[in-house]
């Protein structure tokens, strides 16, 4: 008669916690997941160096290596204008990015490829690398996030090469 009252027990005893059990297996939810924009931070550099339009991103690798895919490529102006392609990548280490591509800049009537990104906390600038030119701009220009922008908004729009459009760019790009 006493394991005929211990197995309900038993059984009510299981059906109550098995619910507990599962519901901590469950993952986080995507609201609750860290952003890139929430990331940048955390590496020394300020949140607003890529735009609001971020699809996805694949966390930082044991090299460094990150990805980031937008819904579209777009343009942004800060104190250039500034083109985003759909995919970009490069190395992330603390105050610094590395082996960039994704992101061209428009100085004069040229685009070219930005390579590299390093924050400077004493002198409160961020410096951008585009091959053997570099640019250093107040960091504050990169503090809130960046609305994307689907047109260069009065500039000439932009027509990648062929070379752009299907993989390698090289950072040439041509004005219509």
């Amino acid at each position: 008669m006493r394991t005929s009252t211990l197995l309900p027990l038993l059984l009510l005893s299981l059906t109550l916690t098995a619910p507990l059990s599962s519901s901590a297996a469950t993952p986080t939810p995507t609201l609750l997941r860290e952003t890139v924009h929430d990331i940048l931070p955390k590496y020394g550099l300020p949140k607003g160096l890529l735009p609001d339009s971020v699809d996805s991103y694949t966390p930082v690798g044991p090299g460094g290596d990150f990805e980031v895919e937008l819904k579209r490529p777009c343009y942004v102006r800060f104190s250039d204008l500034v083109y985003y392609e759909k995919k970009i990548k490069g190395k992330l280490s603390y105050g610094r990015i590395t082996d960039l591509k994704g992101i061209q800049a428009k100085k004069f009537f040229v685009w070219v490829a930005i390579t590299g990104i390093a924050a400077d906390e004493s002198n409160g600038t961020i410096e951008f690398d585009a091959g053997f030119l570099s640019e250093n701009l107040p960091e504050r220009l990169f503090e809130s996030i960046p609305t994307c922008k689907n047109r260069a908004c009065g500039h000439h729009h932009r027509k990648a090469l062929p070379s752009d459009e299907f993989g390698a760019s090289d950072g040439i790009v041509a004005e219509v």
